[in-house]
């Protein structure tokens, strides 16, 4: 408006006398003033009276334009006016019709759907499920509450740690999933859908494929099962239960319709992406059959759980699950039948699990002879350790079996391979003068030392122990050997004050007066008389409390490898992984090295240009380069006969191959092409 006023008025004033313009014409306005010498003020108010005429009355009326140039500034003025109305009222027909979009869409569907029910003569239930869902969707959408669509539109890792943060306690509270790694729950907890269900729906229906399983995190939900028609209540699922999970695992048709009693918030997984993640993590796989095996047992009022136990039972006898089993898994439920049958499917006799307990220790601890032998025919190590330093022989020692011991005993198994020093201060401190015995028949050495220097006779000092200490010097005990503080068990003897076994060193002792003066010792504590009072320094309480168990305790769970699942989940050899803390453990408490190899997983890509694979097949590295080659002849179907870097380099030795490298597989008449060789040079 001001600029029109403005503009109006120049075109006014610098019109010629004699040219006709609006405030010639209008004498009501311009009597009585000589144009001339008229106030600005007076024109200007003409002015504005002017243009508000055209934008109001479009120039009709008293005011209008007489000149050509007044005549074209009106046209493209108004034309201006247009315009900037119809985009003021196009924005607020905009926002008007926005905000009742969602309104209107809802509408069509809510009709659509009728309209659908009607033409197809559903019957009510379903009309009142399908108008409820999408009732129900309205409102998540109206109040914000569409998390998985939230979920969707962000980058994986934001999307793992906004589940993590709502779901993994959760998860991790399911009987499903008691015991398993958190691994294992991180990626599962990544891969769930949340949704959410009105009240009276239908999540899962009776008999139809198990294609996902449910873990409820609000609301809950009714187990029915229908029997000639009829619909009966099985149970109820409240928050943090499991549905359908029963029926993903033995893939068979799902054992209830599951149906919602309030609004419920679930979680689904995929069957075929859990089945994935857990054949990527073996040992968890058997702890989840364990749990579901238990839970079947613990339900024995229903006929339906214990059909489906025994269903399960007859399908892990004859390897139909499709979770992959191991050996440690059939020797615990002490299955012969079982762990037969996945000997001859080729799993390793020698895997181990999360301990490096193979399922010989777990066999030989429970006194199975018949495992015991189908596993000494299948090749098991005898000598097999664990990360404690337990042998299979041990365990048995310590259980009474006395025929698994025969067994082992004749298969070449011995106590040389394990911490003896561990097994001699057990037997010791448990004043089990048998079991001593028995360590030192099988290879025992009693002189062996544990990481803090201490040996089983310094043990039996300190407990003031005469029968024991009386035992170990009859099988050489060394009295003069130092630990690592610099106490021997003499100086012991004479610190504490335990007179009669001074006196069986006296009359045992080997060594000159003058080695016993040890000039690295340090100075003696002081100690008084307390039977069974520790007096060496420094003690390391934490490895003591370990050597008082037999029992190994459960480590922190670390991700372990079997070779050869049921369904073709393959892993290294007798491979027990090597941590470096563990393996140092393993040595200085021995003294020596351990007899039973650690090694750390190698894992190289392998692709063969020549049958057309450049993006590669991840494998663990063999031992080998013809264990190599023949790999690579399985996985491609032809013999390769050379070993090329990814830059085209050959290889000859497998030692050079390094963890994550890539390497080609080719024949002799194939040409190095880098860009058939790597593809991101295509």
């Amino acid at each position: 408006m001001d600029f029109s006023t403005c503009f109006v008025y120049g075109v006014s004033v610098g019109s010629a006398l004699s040219l006709l313009d609006w405030r010639r014409i209008d004498t009501s306005i311009t009597s009585g003033f000589d144009v001339q010498s008229s106030y600005v003020s007076h024109f200007l108010q003409s002015t504005v009276r002017h243009a508000s005429t055209i934008f109001l009355l479009i120039g009709y009326g008293d005011l209008h334009a007489e000149n050509t140039r007044e005549m074209i500034f009106n046209i493209f003025y108004m034309l201006f006016n247009l315009g900037l109305t119809a985009y003021l009222i196009g924005n607020m027909t905009n926002l008007v019709v926005h905000g009742t979009s969602r309104t209107r869409k809802y509408r069509d569907t809510i009709q659509a759907a009728t309209s659908f029910a009607l033409r197809n003569q559903l019957p009510p239930r379903l009309q009142d499920q399908m108008i409820s869902h999408l009732s129900l969707k309205f409102r998540t959408d109206s109040e914000g509450l569409q998390q998985q669509e939230t979920l969707d539109a962000l980058p994986k890792a934001i999307r793992s740690s906004i589940s993590q943060y709502l779901f993994f306690n959760l998860v991790q509270k399911v009987y499903l999933f008691e015991g398993v790694s958190n691994d294992l729950i991180f990626q599962l907890v990544s891969e769930m859908k949340a949704e959410y269900f009105p009240p009276r729906e239908d999540v899962i229906l009776q008999n139809e494929a198990p294609t996902d399983f449910y873990i409820l995190v609000s609301g809950s939900a009714e187990l029915i099962e229908s029997q000639n028609g009829a619909e009966q209540v099985a149970g109820v699922a409240k928050s943090g239960d499991v549905v359908g999970e029963i029926g993903l695992l033995c893939y068979r048709p799902q054992l209830f319709t599951v149906r919602t009693k309030s609004l419920c918030q679930l979680l689904r997984m995929n069957r075929t992406a859990f089945l994935s993640i857990v054949q990527s993590n073996v040992g968890d796989g058997t702890v989840i059959m364990n749990n579901l095996i238990q839970l079947l047992k613990q339900q024995k009022d229903s006929s339906v759980m214990v059909g489906v136990l025994k269903e399960i039972e007859n399908m892990l006898a004859r390897g139909h699950l499709d979770l992959p089993i191991t050996l440690c898994f059939a020797v615990t439920r002490e299955d012969d039948l079982l762990l037969h049958q996945l000997l001859k499917r080729g799993l390793d006799p020698n895997e181990s699990d999360n301990n490096g307990l193979t399922a010989l220790h777990i066999a030989a601890s429970k006194g199975n002879e018949q495992c015991v032998r189908l596993l000494l025919d299948y090749g098991a190590d005898p000598n097999a350790r664990d990360y404690e330093g337990k042998v299979p022989l041990w365990e048995a020692l310590c259980e009474k079996h006395d025929a698994v011991v025969e067994l082992l005993v004749e298969s070449g198994a011995d106590l040389a391979s394990g911490d003896t020093a561990l097994y001699a201060c057990v037997a010791v401190e448990d004043n089990n003068t048998e079991l001593l015995k028995d360590i030192i028949r099988y290879g025992g050495d009693i002189n062996r030392s544990t990481r803090d220097g201490t040996t089983p006779l310094h043990r039996a000092v300190c407990d003031g122990n005469v029968q024991m200490v009386e035992l170990l010097l009859e099988h050489g005990a060394d009295i003069d050997k130092q630990d690592n503080n610099g106490w021997s068990p003499r100086d012991l003897a004479e610190q504490q004050g335990h007179d009669d076994i001074q006196v069986l060193f006296k009359s045992k002792s080997r060594v000159a007066p003058s080695r016993r003066v040890s000039n690295s010792r340090v100075a003696p504590m002081l100690i008084g008389r307390f039977n069974s009072e520790p007096s060496i320094l420094n003690m390391d309480h934490e490895n003591a409390e370990v050597r008082r168990k037999v029992v190994p305790q459960k480590l922190l769970r670390k991700r372990v490898s079997f070779q050869n699942s049921l369904f073709g989940v393959i892993s290294s050899s007798h491979a027990h992984q090597d941590t470096g803390r563990l393996l140092s453990r393993d040595l200085a408490a021995t003294g020596s090295p351990s007899s039973c190899r650690h090694e750390s997983l190698i894992r190289v890509t392998i692709s063969c240009p020549e049958k057309g694979n450049t993006a590669g097949k991840l494998v663990l590295l063999p031992r080998s380069m013809k264990e190599l080659l023949e790999l690579g002849a399985k996985k491609f179907g032809f013999m390769p006969s050379k070993v090329l870097t990814i830059e085209g380099a050959e290889i000859d030795e497998v030692e050079l191959i390094r963890d994550g490298d890539h390497i080609v597989l080719v024949s002799d008449d194939w040409v190095p092409n880098v860009a058939q060789i790597r593809p991101d040079k295509k």
